[in-house]
């Protein structure tokens, strides 16, 4: 479907179209002992508490074009924290092509909120192995938009404010709205795929896979970094204060660890 700018903006009424772009990362680390575990998870619990996490979804608000009209934030113990933010858009006297465009978002200069029928959120899960030796932290991020511009724009931004080996995004367009003839839209866009919306240089770093069923408004994408540094998933140390035969094996475990997230394989 190929609308012009002037057909986009010609609707009977408001655009009740949904968005929702769900993304979800994770970062890995080998840790080898509890002490080394709980290390790791104190430093991801002060990086990704949840003032940083309500900084990061007002800069998506912004970035979305939305007015914060509430935020709920929460940091649990013994980890993890959410954010909650309810959003109204704000009134649009002239809608940018550009946000119709399959291009990366902006990246401003600068955890749930709410919106008028709008909302963002994100939640985090430190994770470890019963048998130590892994820890992984995720977390999961939702935004969901009414109106012209998609959350994709917010993507670009989301990639740069995490340290991530994997993510997996999703993206939906709900419900219908209709132009002034009557006639339904089920999607106000053009959308190939959420790569598109990956900058070149970041969508270097990873191998990614797209899952997508256009006929629904259906698109995912999965992403795995593809260098593979052994230090960088070492936490407090670095790979020459272990034997080879020590630096195989964790770099199996590790390895193993993210083809069972990539690829959703149980052990």
């Amino acid at each position: 479907m190929t609308l012009t700018h002037e057909q986009r903006i010609q609707l009977h009424g408001f655009n009740n179209l949904t968005k929702s772009l769900s993304f979800n990362m994770y970062d890995i680390c080998y840790t080898k002992t509890r002490e080394e575990r709980e290390s790791y998870i104190a430093y991801i619990d002060e990086q990704y508490n949840s003032d940083r996490l309500t900084s990061i979804l007002r800069q998506v608000a912004d970035i979305i074009g939305a007015h914060v009209l509430n935020v709920a934030k929460q940091d649990y113990v013994p980890q993890g924290a959410s954010v909650t933010i309810l959003v109204s858009e704000g009134p649009i006297v002239e809608v940018s092509e550009e946000s119709f465009e399959e291009s990366p978002g902006p990246l401003p200069s600068m955890v749930v909120m709410a919106l008028d029928k709008s909302h963002i959120t994100v939640h985090t899960y430190p994770e470890y192995h019963p048998d130590e030796g892994i820890s992984t932290f995720r977390a999961d991020i939702d935004v969901s938009t009414c109106g012209e511009i998609s959350p994709l724009k917010a993507l670009n931004y989301l990639i740069h404010s995490f340290d991530t080996d994997i993510m997996m995004i999703d993206y939906r367009v709900r419900g219908f709205t209709r132009d002034i003839f009557g006639k339904k839209l089920f999607i106000d866009h053009e959308i190939n795929s959420i790569q598109n919306y990956i900058p070149e240089e970041e969508g270097r770093q990873f191998d990614m896979i797209d899952v997508n069923i256009y006929q629904e408004n259906l698109f995912h994408t999965k992403c795995r970094l593809k260098q593979f540094d052994l230090n960088n998933y070492l936490f407090g140390y670095t790979k020459d204060s272990l034997s080879k035969e020590e630096q195989d094996e964790i770099t199996e475990r590790l390895k193993t660890e993210m083809d069972e997230i990539f690829y959703h394989i149980g052990r």
